[in-house]
């Protein structure tokens, strides 16, 4: 295969057709769109759309940056001359097996960081064959060349897996690119590369507030919530949720299976909390403390309820899943309230838990672990109910009062009626 590589030694002398100035505007034009916070997508059709203008012939790009995502390794975005529209991010899981492991394996990418190069130029017109899949299709589309760039981050500059920017550059230019057209990709794309890192670690630090948090309390301490001792009094349903025998099942199993018994019900609970409305504050061991909060009470009550039905669905639909697999099964014990509670800072100047605290966090606790002495799969405290639009309320039947551990007075306590449809 003839191939033309280079390194970025020639970066210093560009020989360039585009007029300085132009190379300026765009350079500029990256860092005050990196510095606003441009979304990684929108930067590189920007950036394309300055470089086609400015005579840069390219007809498509390609980026591609690792992430610090608990489901993704990382996001693709592209750009093509050939369309008004900004393609939507592609976020990839991992790479490591199956076909995505074998996709990475033939890419130009892979190559490149086998052989320890930063960039790498095939006259795709020029070559019978192309080993690298993506860029054998772009030959076949008509594309005449391709320039292939890794741009890395040092261990000072890294997050995570995110230590690099991958990019290629095509023309469908009959001659392809000219050499100062690559001359100028060398002085650009470092920019750029800057840009796109900036905009993905303010995407991640999002990510990690949200997932070790929750969605509400990762959004307030990202918006600068971050204050020791700062608060705010808020109404809101509290959800605490726990698994029937969770400690004879995690001692009766093998030790490598109780993290994907874990996870398999503590994920089914947040997706139903987070697909209405609801925010998860803690997991403690097998429980789930959330909040349905930011509306008025009966809409929140009702958020609730429908998170607890779709869960009731869920786990029916996991258990005979994990039956058919010979795994152990397990119920859900739900404890549901609503009260007055502090959400906001607590701890110390060097480790601080954004969460809930209060009379009423203690409550719903108790009247969870209630579940399992009158066997029922979710109780409701008074205040509940009475907050509820009155259809819930027609369906909720009282178990009478009961002296929760640690609370003064007893409560009145209810479940949904099994007669009737909705309970």
């Amino acid at each position: 295969m003839k191939m033309i590589v280079a390194g970025r030694g020639n970066a210093g002398s560009t020989g360039c057709s585009m007029k300085e100035q132009l190379i300026r505007d765009i350079v500029l034009w990256m860092s005050e769109e990196g510095i606003r916070g441009l979304k990684e997508q929108d930067l590189l059709a920007g950036f394309c759309d300055r470089c086609h203008a400015a005579g840069l012939p390219i007809d498509r790009a390609l980026g591609i940056i690792d992430t610090l995502h608990p489901e993704f390794e990382g996001r693709a975005f592209q750009w093509n001359s050939d369309s008004d529209e900004v393609p939507e991010v592609v976020q990839y899981g991992s790479t490591s097996g199956g076909e995505a492991q074998a996709n990475w394996q033939r890419s130009v990418f892979f190559y490149m960081l086998e052989q320890n190069e930063t960039e790498r130029r095939i006259r795709l017109a020029a070559e019978p064959h192309i080993a690298f899949t993506v860029l054998d299709t772009l030959k076949s589309e008509g594309y005449t060349d391709c320039v292939s760039m890794i741009h890395h981050f040092t261990d000072r500059g890294r997050v995570g897996q995110m230590d690099c920017l991958y990019s290629y550059w095509t023309t469908k230019r009959k001659s392809g690119f000219r050499e100062e057209d690559v001359a100028a990709l060398r002085v650009l794309l470092p920019t750029l590369a800057l840009a796109v890192k900036t905009a993905s670690c303010i995407r991640i630090i999002g990510t990690l507030a949200d997932v070790y948090l929750g969605r509400d309390a990762g959004r307030r301490v990202v918006e600068g919530s971050i204050e020791r001792g700062s608060a705010e009094r808020i109404e809101a349903v509290l959800w605490f949720s726990d698994l029937r025998n969770y400690t004879r099942i995690a001692d009766s199993v093998a030790p490598e299976a109780v993290i994907p018994f874990l996870n398999d019900y503590s994920g089914m609970v947040i997706t139903a909390v987070h697909d209405h409305g609801g925010s998860v504050l803690k997991l403690i061991g097998d429980g789930v403390l959330a909040i349905f909060n930011g509306r008025e009470p009966a809409e929140a009550c009702s958020a609730a309820i429908a998170a607890e039905r779709q869960l009731r669905v869920m786990l029916s639909e996991l258990n005979a899943r994990r039956l058919d697999e010979g795994n152990p099964t397990t119920d859900i014990y739900l404890g549901l309230h609503i009260g007055e509670v502090f959400y906001g800072n607590i701890g110390s100047q060097n480790r601080l838990d954004f969460t809930v605290v209060g009379p009423a966090v203690n409550e719903v606790s108790r009247i969870s672990a209630m579940c399992r002495s009158v066997e029922r799969h979710v109780i409701m405290s008074s205040q509940f109910v009475a907050a509820c639009p009155v259809e819930h309320r027609a369906n909720a039947v009282s178990l009478g009062r009961f002296a929760l551990r640690g609370i003064a007075k007893a409560k009145e306590l209810f479940t949904w009626d099994p007669e009737l449809a909705g309970g």
